[in-house]
């Protein structure tokens, strides 16, 4: 109910330098991550060329025990995946990492992010005979990178070609029968870092905090367009992809990342501290008491508090225990499941102005049922600040805002979603504050996509490309 917007995945890969226990050390790092996707998980482990793989829905603890890992065993090179589905719908064959086994070798994959030209690319390979096993855009890649490996002298230079063909938001990790390879898209849409163990392994993950689960050292985020290639011989990148101006999605800073990760050179927990106090900036109001919503909410309030000298409080309580198969099975249930997952803490908003801060408003209706229950929890009078401008645009790089009309922002005015939430006020803080999230020591200063909010894309995008672009019936 309150994980209003989604991103795509999360990706880990390790290369060991001798056979050990990948398996467990892929388990934790994938744990860190799984904010980024709870829809399904997998783990393939390579021992000499020999890949064993385990993959299903559910949460981390859901699909692996200990006997599950025993059973991947040892190996040298592993690689894993938490998925939320923005291309191809929830199901045990969409589940990541992907193997491919062809004349040249096996190959395994892990994607986080969402191609823009997927349909086009499936096309063609479809019309030369290829069979699709799922419905996501990572076997489209494998199919580009295969194509490519029937008649290149190597792994990272298949890729290396393949990239020419992709288009939009990848940030890949590609383990071989030899070698781990990590690879970035051009614009650099999605976050992948790089690290190593005091072992010597070397790691890489969607975001640093994977990295400090498993006590390895962060060393540096992957460039966009890079090629990073791990084996017996050391580290080797191809930067022949590396032109593009940089095009992170800012929404890593303002929701989808942990707050512990550093990305870009930027700690998430002070870019979300960053914009509240620039919220309290653009968008001051006397009030008694500032609160976040959980957890996404709570950095920004904090910053916002600090900038305003308003007291920051714990408004809310949220039930960790209640999963995401929470059962209603009756209308009132339905109704009043908001305070089961979430409830005010009535001591401290009672007869207050409460400032409440929040993420981001997408339809409308979560942010609706938490204003209200401020209300019946004594609030006076309840200001709502949103830590990114409204969404008025589709996302085509790997978040699950496939079309405006679920936007309420392109329905209503910013007065009239105010009415609509039930709030006093709200603000949204601007274009130009959430491009100011990076820490200004930064040179120069990262750039983002912020496409949702302008409509303006840093590569060509379709005229449209819902979420089930491969589920078309047969026929049509």
């Amino acid at each position: 109910m309150f994980r209003k917007l989604n991103e795509e995945c999360g990706v880990f890969g390790v290369y060991a330098n001798t056979t050990t226990d990948v398996a467990s050390m892929t388990y934790v790092a994938l744990y860190a991550l799984q904010h980024r996707g709870q829809e399904s998980y997998g783990i393939v482990v390579n021992d000499k060329g020999v890949f064993t793989h385990r993959k299903d829905l559910g949460l981390v603890p859901d699909v692996f025990d200990k006997d599950h890992i025993e059973k991947l065993g040892q190996g040298n090179i592993s690689i894993g995946h938490v998925r939320y589905s923005t291309t191809g719908k929830s199901s045990r064959s969409n589940a990541q990492p992907i193997v491919v086994r062809h004349v040249k070798g096996p190959i395994s994959i892990a994607h986080n992010g969402n191609l823009v030209n997927a349909h086009e690319l499936r096309k063609h390979y479809e019309l030369r005979g290829a069979i699709f096993h799922t419905t996501n855009d990572t076997e489209v890649i494998a199919y580009a990178i295969t194509e490519q490996r029937l008649k290149r002298s190597s792994i990272e230079e298949s890729i290396e070609y393949a990239m020419y063909s992709l288009k939009g938001a990848y940030s890949l990790v590609i383990m071989s029968p030899q070698k781990l390879i990590a690879v970035r898209d051009p614009n650099g849409f999605r976050p992948l870092c790089m690290g190593h163990c005091k072992d010597g392994s070397i790691v890489f993950a969607s975001e640093s905090c994977a990295l400090d689960s498993i006590d390895a050292t962060f060393n540096r985020d992957i460039d966009p367009g890079e090629i990073v290639i791990v084996n017996k011989d050391g580290i080797r990148s191809i930067r022949t992809h590396c032109k593009k101006k940089k095009s992170l999605c800012v929404f890593e800073y303002v929701y989808f990342a942990r707050p512990d990760s550093i990305i870009e050179g930027t700690c998430v927990h002070d870019a979300r501290i960053r914009a509240g106090k620039l919220l309290w900036k653009e968008h001051p109001v006397d009030a008694d008491v500032v609160i976040g919503v959980p957890d996404s909410g709570l950095d920004a309030a904090l910053g916002l508090s600090q900038a305003s000298g308003i007291p920051y409080e714990v408004g809310f309580v949220k039930n960790r225990y209640v999963g995401r198969t929470f059962i209603q099975p009756s209308q009132k249930m339905r109704t009043n499941a908001v305070h089961i997952k979430l409830n005010a803490v009535k001591s401290v908003v009672a007869g207050k102005r409460v400032i409440l801060v929040d993420d981001s408003i997408v339809r409308g209706t979560t942010c609706q049922r938490i204003v209200s229950l401020l209300r019946e929890a004594g609030a006076k009078e309840v200001h709502m600040r949103i830590s990114c401008p409204p969404f008025t645009n589709p996302c085509y790089f790997g978040t699950n805002i496939d079309s405006k009309e679920k936007l309420i922002a392109c329905q209503m005015t910013i007065p009239e979603i105010c009415q609509h939430i039930g709030a006093d006020t709200l603000g949204y803080l601007s274009v130009n504050g959430v491009q100011s999230l990076t820490s200004e020591s930064l040179k120069p200063q990262p750039s983002f996509c912020t496409a949702c909010f302008t409509g303006e894309y840093p590569i060509s995008v379709p005229k449209e490309m819902p979420k089930d672009k491969f589920e078309s019936k047969i026929g049509e």
